[in-house]
């Protein structure tokens, strides 16, 4: 098990992590929630493009740079997300370190039981679907798999909540997520696995949400604000913060303004004091 007392894992974000004394603790379970725009997923790709570069340095002692990035999706393509990546935040080598991205593709178990053809999202034969069918596997089931099998001091993405969450016609599918969770969020802290959970707000009902938003350590809420001349303006929240929030309301650093550019990807501007 990785020591975790005092250490902090960078979230790669550079305007961020001097805030945060370095990064968040290793371990966290976070909640990127976004409105459609707002933010959430440009975090993520920044996170995990300057992460990788932090990778090839000599870190801190205090300081736990991620083994492995894993990213976790549902229902969209490896090379989709790939290229996305690459072309939101261009960067000399990004082609290649983005190459280095563990993709776990969960989109069998997620449309399975759907009207969407097998040929669409599926490379097993028809006999091997119907097998994992008669097997009973399922997406937490499978989840549990890849996690046993992380190296420590990874950081995962999941890709995203939003879509097992709306899985409403699935028997019992909300109370085997948040038990899933429940347990997710205890392992994570002895092996110093850091986990992004993306989320759009607004599509969960409210009691959902905030259950979601309780299981977690931190909450980063991304949404639009209108600015000055009618300008709409992305800005980021930490509504909640384990261990963390009370450093960061002594100092009144708790909201933010956004700026995204291709240049610097995701980036923390004119910090707001709250009043």
């Amino acid at each position: 098990m990785i020591e975790s007392h005092q250490t902090k894992m960078p979230t790669g974000i550079a305007s961020l992590d001097p805030i945060l004394d370095g990064g968040v603790p290793p371990g966290s379970m976070i909640l990127l929630l976004g409105e459609i725009g707002a933010g959430n997923y440009e975090f993520i790709f920044s996170s995990i493009v300057n992460t990788l570069g932090l990778m090839k340095d000599s870190p801190r002692s205090d300081i736990l740079i991620p083994k492995k990035i894993r990213y976790i999706t549902f229902t969209r393509h490896e090379e989709d997300v790939r290229n996305e990546i690459v072309q939101s935040f261009p960067a000399p080598g990004i082609l290649e370190a983005a190459g280095t991205i563990r993709f776990d593709d969960l989109s069998d178990l997620y449309f399975d039981r759907s009207i969407v053809p097998d040929i669409w999202y599926s490379k097993s034969d028809t006999l091997t679907r119907l097998q994992k069918r008669s097997e009973h596997e399922n997406i937490f089931l499978r989840l549990s798999e890849i996690f046993n099998t992380a190296d420590d001091g990874s950081v995962f993405i999941l890709d995203s909540i939003t879509n097992i969450a709306t899985q409403t016609s699935i028997p019992n599918l909300w109370r085997d997520l948040m038990g899933f969770l429940r347990g997710l969020q205890r392992i994570s802290k002895k092996r110093s696995i850091t986990i992004y959970l993306l989320l759009s707000k607004g599509i969960l009902d409210a009691a959902k949400e905030a259950e979601l938003a309780d299981i977690v350590d931190a909450v980063f809420l991304f949404r639009w604000e209108e600015s000055t001349g009618a300008r709409r303006q992305r800005v980021m929240y930490f509504e909640k913060f384990r261990g963390v929030m009370p450093n960061l309301e002594e100092q009144d650093l708790v909201k933010f303004a956004v700026r995204i550019s291709t240049s610097g990807g995701f980036e923390v501007s004119n910090i707001r004091v709250v009043i």
